[in-house]
């Protein structure tokens, strides 16, 4: 399966299941993952592999959340502000499309909305380290659903290593659906 717009190659997986998006011999994909179907496409002999067939590196491997519903009252106040220099905002512009920015009053939240691979609509939070502690972060990933057009499904990339943002998502009613690991230029 050719890779979604934006990236040289996606892995997904999930449970007894995986995707590789790349432009590559699918009889090469089956010969690298014959061993293990379940272990292999997500293991770093299989993404190194790739990242050498398709010419880019491999990113982390990140868990994949979905947003609950929209909460009917956020508990965080946000304001819309313009895409900056902060670095969360960057990365977002370098990965997605229609990038929005949100910020608390206090700028001590930020929030990004935009649309990521195969168009889907993906957050990213980031909470100062003078106000980490408190439940912000939670408070951010409540609110984001509700600032998606329409209703439409949000997602998030969480490193699995990054354990404060996995447990703000998670406790705010995230559910992780996969894992996946992008290539890009």
């Amino acid at each position: 399966m050719p890779a979604p717009s934006g990236v040289r190659a996606l892995v997904v997986g999930g449970t007894a299941w995986h995707v590789v998006a790349a432009d590559v011999d699918p009889a090469w994909v089956a010969a690298q993952v014959a061993r293990d179907r379940i272990e292999v496409p997500l293991g770093a002999r299989f993404l190194a592999a790739l990242a050498d067939r398709v010419g880019a590196e491999p990113g982390v491997l990140d868990g994949l959340l979905v947003a609950p519903s929209a909460p009917l009252r956020p508990g965080v106040e946000l304001v819309q502000a313009q895409p900056s220099a902060h670095p969360r905002v960057q990365r977002s512009l370098r990965h997605r499309t229609d990038v929005r920015v949100w910020t608390t009053p206090d700028a001590d939240g930020l929030v990004t909305l935009g649309r990521g691979v195969c168009g889907r609509w993906e957050v990213g939070v980031e909470v100062e380290p003078s106000a980490r502690g408190r439940g912000l972060g939670t408070a951010l990933a409540v609110a984001a659903p509700g600032l998606v057009p329409d209703g439409a499904p949000v997602w998030a990339q969480v490193a699995p290593a990054n354990t404060a943002s996995l447990q703000s998502f998670l406790a705010a009613g995230w559910r992780p659906l996969a894992a996946e690991v992008l290539f890009t230029p």
